[in-house]
């Protein structure tokens, strides 16, 4: 049954709700799709705090324009189109998208939008093999807690190096 015009302006105001607290967009299209990569793929995209859904595509365009995105269009909207909205990270969509190319050969990535520019399927590529900011916030801790590790190490080797002497002058009398 066709939509009628007030349900359809409901759903491009929720869409563009959705693209205007994004952080970034990625676009796959949908062919091969099945149910149990949707629910799999429903599953990562609450863990990532990401939106994952079908919408149709003159309606997706009116909601990007109302949310003040550029005009998306050629192989970025080329046939049945999978959405993925990211709102913590920006990579996360891309690596969900990403992931779930691999897992079907029927589906591509198309394309996307960061920081208010569309990009190809190729940026989207290299934005998926980013690391996300959980990853590089926990190689920042790792940086900035080495001195202090190495630091304790050194003054634990004089202790070391003593209880290993005492170790062999007993030995040698025992």
């Amino acid at each position: 049954m066709p939509k009628t015009r007030a349900q359809k302006a409901e759903i491009v105001a929720k869409l563009a709700d959705r693209f205007a607290r994004m952080k970034a967009v990625a676009f796959s299209s949908v062919s091969g799709y099945t149910m149990a990569q949707a629910d799999k793929l429903r599953e990562k995209a609450r863990e990532a705090n990401v939106d994952v859904f079908i919408a149709k595509k003159t309606l997706l365009l009116r909601a990007a324009k109302e949310a003040g995105l550029p005009e998306l269009q050629g192989e970025v909207m080329d046939g049945s189109v999978l959405t993925a909205v990211a709102y913590g990270d920006e990579v996360s969509a891309a690596k969900l998208l990403k992931e779930l190319t691999k897992e079907n050969d029927q589906m591509a990535l198309l394309g996307g939008i960061l920081e208010g520019n569309v990009i190809d399927a190729a940026a989207v590529t290299r934005l998926a093999a980013l690391p996300t900011k959980q990853q590089l916030l926990q190689q920042l801790v790792s940086v900035l807690n080495a001195p202090v590790s190495g630091f304790v190490n050194v003054l634990a080797g004089n202790l070391r190096g003593l209880v290993t002497v005492l170790g062999a002058i007993q030995e040698k009398k025992v």
